[in-house]
């Protein structure tokens, strides 16, 4: 009997290293892995887009082109190289206007990528038209998405069958050219009964000549007879990855997709001794990159909260950073409410990313007492149409708080009368920073801003987390500190390295050439602000000795994604600063004196 080959895309390199190290993975400690996979008989893998964009500039001072550059060289010509894009949104949680996400396909086509799949988070076809149309026109393979998950128990009105027949639908009459069909659930929710019967419905309506293919995780432990349901109802591929980043929060493991399908009607086409053998290099490649615990397990409470695993350990990574992570389990159970309240729209990036950081605000400071921004903006209409309409006092809140009033305008038409979204405001932050002006800086100002452009300044951060600096990283803890008494005022001070760390500032002590370190000064006299919550310091607005008004925003945190504006509580003169662009702070820590 002849076996149906089953399409295999090795997503390892991609969305497995988003699942399970929050995407912060280094390009030369995984070429041997990638060569060893063309080697085994791999052809098509998922390499770059979607957090693999941002997380090489923002993490590992990297350029996301150069590491799209070095895999094509490592795996020749002739393999299907494949990326991801969120639509109108590109590779950001932001959206952009139509030169961007031309730019977008242009960028990637030049640098090496086969195919791009392409998906909305609130399957508003709307913002597949364009995006569709370019990836087509720049000569890419277009994979267009139907985003899937489960909804929170006890909710209705989104997200079965006929809502994605429809979906698929809408699709079809809008005219979207593409070449194969995928449904991708990123948090890995969907009942399988589900799977099968969406997929049998559109294998009806597409005739037995369209590539539908099937992308899921295990992180509710469902995976693998998710894929089963997706082949029986007539799916042609799935997404596979390798250990050490298959299972858990990522996807079902090739090896184990290909014991689970001996003795039925399928066959992977792979030589399982040299996967085998793959998944032992791999391993070692990665064997000094701390692996958390989350990461592989597998957690019933997504069912009912459905987070991405990609967006779970790329958040706890962070809360890692902020030292919060105790309050994750809250952040979970909270997303529940969050996504009720939203309109359903899928939890994948970014719209997963806009749930757990309305979750994460409704732990740290109340419930709905803050409404983020993206989640806000997603309520109002400024991502497009969600697929249920957004709880009203939720709508009501977000109006109020972002000043802003409820759209039904397209995202296309909105971003293309923003002066501040495009290519041009991108040139002028490269021109004011006094960069080189070409087609990738203006995609990496457009897509990462301002921290696009300190990586191309030279100033890039590492964040990437190996197994050697786990411990004071993971936990919370730092090296032991002592308090200091200088004209009776108190100091934290406490000694890392070549920096010492007084009452949250870090002062460079390192003695070079015969030169003094430096000194730091203690805090100017007046009124302290403090920060509300941990993050990085983004921005600073203002200088020791400006003269500032009641409400003036005078620095940005950032913090799991999320900018938040830091504004004086009164009128008076900075007094001083104590805190650098780039500095990550505590709850509560002095940032600003004003006087």
């Amino acid at each position: 009997m002849t076996k149906k080959q089953i399409k295999v895309m090795d997503t390892s390199f991609r969305d497995g290293f988003q699942s399970v190290y929050g995407a912060r993975v280094f390009t030369k400690d995984f070429l041997p892995a990638l060569e060893s996979a063309v080697a085994a008989g791999i052809r098509h893998f998922e390499v770059g887009g979607g957090a693999r964009f941002q997380s090489p500039i923002f993490y590992c001072n990297e350029n996301a082109f150069d590491m799209m550059d070095t895999i094509r060289n490592t795996v020749g010509p002739d393999i299907n190289l494949q990326t991801l894009a969120r639509g109108v949104n590109v590779v950001g949680l932001d959206s952009q206007p139509k030169d961007v996400i031309n730019l977008h396909a242009k960028m990637f086509k030049k640098h090496g990528m086969t195919t791009i799949r392409n998906f909305d988070a609130l399957n508003d076809v709307n913002n597949l038209i364009y995006s569709g149309q370019c990836i087509v026109d720049n000569g890419l393979n277009h994979e267009v998405t139907i985003t899937m998950m489960e909804l929170p128990i006890g909710c209705e009105g989104a997200h079965d069958v006929e809502f994605y027949i429809r979906v698929l639908r809408n699709i079809l009459d809008a005219g979207i050219p593409f070449n194969s069909l995928a449904f991708k659930d990123a948090s890995g929710t969907s009942a399988p009964r589900k799977v099968y019967e969406t997929i049998r419905r559109t294998r009806e309506i597409l005739g037995a000549d369209a590539h539908i293919r099937f992308h899921s995780h295990e992180t509710a432990g469902t995976g693998l007879q998710a894929y089963i349901a997706a082949l029986d109802g007539g799916a042609d591929g799935i997404d596979l990855a390798m250990k050490p980043v298959s299972g858990g929060t990522s996807q079902p493991d090739i090896i184990s997709m290909w014991h689970a399908l001996k003795g039925t009607d399928y066959d992977l086409g792979i030589d399982i001794e040299k996967i085998l053998e793959t998944e032992e290099v791999f391993k070692d490649c990665m064997k000094d990159y701390f692996l958390p615990p989350e990461a592989l397990s597998v957690n019933p409470m997504i069912i009912s909260s459905p987070l991405p695993g990609g967006a779970l350990t790329a958040n706890t990574q962070m809360m890692r950073d902020n030292g919060t992570m105790d309050r994750f389990p809250e952040v979970v159970a909270a997303m529940k409410e969050v996504v009720e309240k939203g309109g359903f729209a899928t939890s994948v990036t970014p719209v997963s990313q806009f749930y757990f950081q309305q979750a994460y605000s409704n732990v740290m400071f109340g419930k709905w007492s803050k409404i983020t921004e993206g989640y806000g903006k997603m309520v109002l209409g400024y991502f497009g149409k969600t697929p249920c309409e957004p709880d009203s006092e939720i709508v009501k809140l977000a109006s109020e708080q972002l000043n802003l009033n409820p759209t039904t305008e397209t995202v296309l038409e909105l971003n293309e009368k923003d002066p501040n979204k495009g290519i041009a405001p991108a040139v002028k932050m490269l021109e004011e920073a006094n960069l080189p002006v070409n087609d990738e800086n203006i995609f990496i100002a457009a897509a990462c801003k301002e921290k696009g452009i300190m990586f191309l300044q030279g100033k890039g951060q590492i964040g990437v987390r190996k197994n050697a600096d786990v411990k004071p990283q993971a936990t919370g803890e730092k090296p032991e500190g002592y308090t200091v008494s200088v004209n009776n005022k108190k100091f934290s001070v406490r000694i890392e390295g070549q920096k010492a760390i007084v009452n949250g500032k870090s002062y460079d002590i390192s003695v070079k050439d015969g030169v003094e370190a430096k000194q730091g000064t203690a805090p100017g006299e007046g009124t302290p602000i403090k920060a509300a919550l941990p993050g990085a310091v983004l921005k600073i607005n203002v200088s020791e000795g400006d003269s500032i008004q009641e409400g003036d925003v005078i620095l940005v945190l950032e913090a799991m994604k999320m900018e938040t504006e830091i504004k004086s509580p009164i009128s008076g003169v900075i007094k001083s600063i104590e805190v650098s662009v780039g500095d990550q702070v505590k709850n509560s820590q002095v940032m600003v004196v004003v006087g």
